[in-house]
């Protein structure tokens, strides 16, 4: 699993448990989704269809680093199929997985529209043409 993003937890991301609260790291996973889905299908027209499963396992306080990982499971014919692990890179604990988020590419119509992509490209790969 690659891990692209990191995020700093400060005061406003907290909850009143002084932890990091739970709907800020979903919104920085779904955002970390899109932004990967986006480059892969070179559209900025996704959305996100299905998030499964959420499995907190770990907690982050303020100050502490995050990061975010997204690996690539099953492209469809309009979807892409990802799993996520966001870890506390000062504790190196899990916080949280997921197995399943489902992002679609849409086209103009902002309906469903086949991408015909088959395997994760790589930006670097796609300037060397």
């Amino acid at each position: 699993m690659r891990f692209h993003t990191r995020k700093w937890v400060k005061p406003e991301d907290l909850n009143p448990n002084q932890t990091l609260f739970g709907g800020k790291l979903l919104a920085w996973i779904d955002e970390e989704a899109a932004l990967y889905t986006i480059i892969q299908m070179d559209n900025s027209r996704i959305v996100t269809k299905y998030i499964s499963e959420i499995n907190f396992m770990s907690s982050a306080r303020q100050g502490d680093i995050v990061e975010i990982g997204i690996e690539v499971i099953k492209f469809g014919r309009t979807s892409l199929t990802m799993r996520c692990e966001v870890r506390n890179k000062m504790t190196r604990e899990t916080i949280l997985t997921v197995d399943n988020i489902i992002m679609v590419n849409l086209g103009p119509d902002g309906k469903p529209a086949p991408h015909g992509k088959t395997e994760v490209e790589f930006v670097k790969d796609r300037l060397k043409g």
